[in-house]
C-alpha cells in the first residue's frame, strides 16, 4: 500500500472476464508488481492495482484457476484510477456476448475520463459495447478475421503487439502484454522504472508495437518474399485477392513466387494458401459456435458447399461431423 508521502504514478484497475487467459494476465500483473517498488517487497508504491469483478467471489480462468475478486463496481469510484484493463475470454463469440453484463461500468469508467485497454479477446466485447468505434484496435492474429467481419467499420492494425489510440489501447494477448505493460509504466513511471524486473522475468528486452513475431511462420529459414506472401496472406485471408495479385505486392512475378514456395514448403502459392483457410476454418471449428457460413466469408470462400467438400479432403469429415465430435460445441452448422 501507498504511504502518506508517497503517490502512485499509475492506478490501474485489472478486470478478467470468465475464461480469461492466465499468460497475459500473469505477465502483465508481475510487471506491475516489479515497477511497483524499489526493492522486490512486492508493495504498491509507484503503480497500484485492484482486480475487479462484476460481483464478489473469483473468477476462473480457462485454466480452471480462480481468481479472487478485490473489488466490485459499487465498490470503487472510478476516477481514482487511470487505466481499466480488461482481459478477454478464451472464445471471443462468447466474450461478446457479455457486453450487456459489462455495458455499464466500461461506459461509466470511460466517461470519467479512465483509458480502456482491452487484451486479447476483450476488444470484441469493447466493441460490441459501442467503445472502440473511431478507434484502431490490435489483436491477436488469429481472431483477425473474425473481427474484421463482427466489427467491418473498425479499423484493425495488422502485425502489431499493442496498440495505443487515445483513450483505447489494446493488445494482442500472450507474452506481448509484458510489452504493453513496460509501455504503460514508461509513460508514467519512466523507462527506467518501467524496465525494473526484467532480468528476474527472464525477458530479454522489451519489444516495440511494431516487432515481427518470427514464430508466425513455422518455417524459420522463409525467405524475405516468401516471409512477406506469407504475412499477406494471414491479413488478406478473407480478401477476394488472387496469387498473381499477392505475387505483385510482394514485387515478383507468380512463377517466381511459386517456385520460392515450391522450393520452401513443397507447394505452390496457392495451395499453401488455401491450407492458412482451412487451417482458419478447422480452428474456427474448434473455438467458436459460428456458422459454417460465417466462417466461410471469414476464410475468403464464398461457397459453403465447396468448403464443406474442401474440409472433408483435407481432414477426412465434414465440417458438421467435426464439430459434433467436440464436447460441449453446436453441432448444427
Amino acid at each position: 500500500m501507498l504511504t502518506e508521502t508517497t503517490v502512485a504514478d499509475i492506478r490501474i484497475l485489472i478486470m478478467p472476464l470468465p475464461e480469461f487467459a492466465m499468460l497475459p494476465f500473469g505477465g502483465f500483473l508481475d510487471k506491475l508488481r516489479f515497477t511497483a517498488d524499489e526493492a522486490d517487497y512486492s508493495r504498491q508504491r509507484y503503480c497500484t492495482w485492484q482486480i475487479l469483478g462484476l460481483e464478489a467471489g473469483s473468477i476462473k480462468s480457462s485454466s480452471g484457476i480462480d481468481i479472487q475478486v478485490q473489488a466490485t463496481p459499487a465498490e470503487i469510484h472510478c476516477a481514482d484510477f487511470d487505466y481499466l484493463v480488461v482481459f478477454g475470454g478464451r472464445n471471443a463469440q462468447a466474450t461478446q456476448s457479455l457486453a450487456p453484463r459489462y455495458k455499464n461500468i466500461l461506459r461509466k469508467a470511460a466517461g470519467h475520463g479512465v483509458q480502456l485497454v482491452c487484451i486479447d479477446n476483450a476488444c470484441f466485447l469493447l466493441a460490441a459495447c459501442g467503445l472502440l468505434n473511431g478507434h484502431k484496435v490490435a489483436l491477436h492474429w488469429r481472431h483477425e478475421a473474425e473481427f474484421r467481419f463482427s466489427f467491418p467499420r473498425i479499423e484493425v492494425v495488422s502485425g502489431q503487439m499493442y496498440c495505443f489510440d487515445g483513450g483505447r489501447i489494446s493488445c494482442a494477448g500472450g507474452m506481448a502484454a509484458i510489452d504493453l505493460a513496460i509501455e504503460m509504466l514508461a509513460r508514467a513511471c519512466g523507462r527506467s522504472r518501467a524496465l525494473k524486473g526484467l532480468a528476474d522475468m527472464l525477458v530479454d528486452e522489451a519489444r516495440s508495437s511494431s516487432h515481427q513475431l518470427r514464430s508466425l511462420d513455422t518455417e524459420a529459414a522463409t525467405s524475405r518474399h516468401t516471409g512477406r506472401a506469407i504475412a499477406l496472406m494471414h491479413n488478406l485471408l478473407s480478401a477476394s485477392k488472387t496469387t498473381d495479385e499477392l505475387a505483385g505486392m510482394v514485387g515478383i512475378s507468380r512463377r517466381q513466387l511459386d517456385r520460392q514456395f515450391l522450393s520452401e514448403h513443397g507447394m505452390t502459392a496457392k495451395n499453401y494458401w488455401n491450407e492458412l483457410r482451412l487451417q482458419h476454418v478447422q480452428w474456427r471449428l474448434l473455438n467458436s459456435g459460428h456458422s459454417l457460413a460465417v466462417i466461410a466469408d471469414e476464410a475468403g470462400i464464398a461457397d459453403v458447399s465447396y468448403l464443406g467438400k474442401i474440409f472433408r479432403k483435407r481432414f477426412g469429415m465434414s465440417p458438421a461431423l467435426f464439430r459434433k465430435a467436440l464436447p460441449g460445441m453446436p453441432s448444427d452448422l
